[in-house]
């Protein structure tokens, strides 16, 4: 029998979850080569980099990061997408997330490896980043940046992996290949009730551990950033305020991956209406403090009066980089906010709107905290200007094919939905949640007390 005969003789989750392993479309063979062309090309890109220099890229005095430290803050903040939002989900019990989970911590682990290379690329001597380890300094954010990272990619893989093995003893046991990669994954788990049971405990133990660890996370990189003087930079919101950021994204890519996935691999009973209403709640809040937040950064800088700080201000609102700031609002804001709080438009087409709008403004976010200052420094450097090259260009939409191509591979392999938990969910959610709401409410006999 072959795999394929194997999978349809199952039932129905099984089925459906499992046919992206045995079954592969004209259309993904399609959208993958594409991406590998385009990684290819930002390979070679780099390639040209190394060879001839940064000289070759749009960076100059005093702009030292561009492109580059953009994405580096972009790709970890769409790392939030899964651990953060999966942990976060778990804890709370919601029973919606047993179908998102999955497809949300797949980015995470994907994400983070594209996002940590991104200052390696700025370097003109990429075997120099060994000195943050043979000559780090305690004290200093790019050190803190560097483990919080290494912790993160650790545990969120672990916390990938460890929900995951249920369904990779599954898959071992159908005999689907590689044989020996799902038996080596699978440990020789068991699924008896004593072993789910165990399984449960250390996912809620790994989810609690998780949360600190993601936060700290951005808020390093946000560090990075503040504990730098520079004009718009030296500043105590930045902390939370790219956690928010993060988040925000996060959501924003997770609602994409989910509709294309709906799409692609017919999964419309499992990505449903209200997990996109759901998560378009979700993103309609954070547009709200997305702004807050952002009016707060520049009301402070404005009132402040400070010379450096007005110029970089005024180059936003009025000067070089005004379209891509107001371009940022209108994506950041504007768009998710319009769309999302009316519940006729926070429909599957409205939130993938949405979402597209808060991706791309999410990136020229990070564009206009990073150019921005870097050309309006305390020492005003006349003339200063950056417009990134083709070698940077090619190298990010690389970055980007890369990405997702890597996660494209991994539905191949890997269930990007949580089958156990589906059929859990099928089999004990409805009575636990009936207990749930029961035990919220009043009791049948309430006693009165007469003063």
């Amino acid at each position: 029998m072959t795999d394929l005969e194997k999978v349809q003789s199952l039932q129905q989750d099984e089925r459906l979850l499992l046919l992206p392993l045995v079954r592969t479309t004209g259309t993904f063979w399609f959208w993958a080569c594409s991406m590998a062309a385009v990684a290819l090309w930002g390979g070679f890109a780099y390639v040209y980099q190394l060879r001839n220099g940064l000289g070759v890229t749009g960076l100059n005095t005093p702009e030292y990061w561009g492109i580059y430290i953009i994405c580096f803050v972009f790709f970890i903040g769409i790392s939030h997408a899964g651990t953060l939002i999966s942990a976060i989900l778990r804890v709370a019990n919601a029973e919606w997330r047993r179908s998102i989970t999955r497809s949300a911590e797949f980015i995470t682990v994907l994400v983070i490896g594209f996002g940590a290379i991104q200052p390696i690329l700025d370097l003109g001597r990429p075997d120099r980043v060994l000195n943050v380890f043979l000559h780090s300094q305690a004290f200093s954010p790019l050190l803190w940046d560097v483990l919080s990272i290494g912790l993160y990619f650790t545990a969120s893989s672990i916390y990938l992996y460890v929900p995951m093995i249920p369904d990779l003893a599954r898959i071992r046991d159908l005999g689907l290949r590689p044989r020996l990669l799902y038996s080596f994954l699978a440990i020789g788990y068991r699924d008896t009730p004593a072993s789910r049971a165990t399984l449960e405990k250390i996912i809620a133990v790994l989810a609690i551990m998780v949360i600190p660890i993601a936060i700290s996370v951005h808020t390093v990189i946000g560090w990075i950033f503040a504990l730098t003087l520079r004009p718009m930079w030296h500043s105590a919101i930045f902390g939370p305020y790219f956690v928010m950021g993060a988040i925000f994204s996060g959501i924003a890519a997770l609602i994409i991956a989910m509709a294309i996935l709906r799409r692609v691999y017919s999964l419309k009973s499992y990505f449903k209406d209200v997990h996109f209403e759901n998560m378009g709640l979700l993103l309609l809040v954070m547009s709200v403090l997305w702004f807050y937040f952002t009016f707060a950064e520049n009301l402070t800088v404005w009132y402040g009066g400070e010379e450096a700080e007005l110029a970089t201000l005024y180059s936003k609102l009025t000067g070089d980089f005004a379209i891509s700031f107001w371009l940022m609002v209108a994506c950041c804001f504007v768009i998710p906010f319009g769309l999302m709080c009316r519940r006729a438009t926070r429909n599957i087409r409205g939130t993938v709107i949405a979402s597209v709008a808060v991706v791309v403004g999410m990136w020229l976010e990070r564009f206009n905290i990073v150019v921005p200052t870097s050309l309006h420094t305390h020492a005003d450097v006349p003339g200063a200007s950056y417009f990134p090259s083709w070698v940077e260009l090619s190298i990010m939409a690389g970055t980007f094919a890369g990405f997702i191509l890597v996660y494209m591979v991994a539905t191949k392999f890997f269930p990007i939905i949580s089958i156990w938990e589906i059929q859990e969910g099928r089999e004990s959610s409805v009575e636990e949640v009936s207990t749930r709401v029961a035990g919220y409410l009043p009791d049948d006999e309430v006693e009165t007390v007469v003063p």
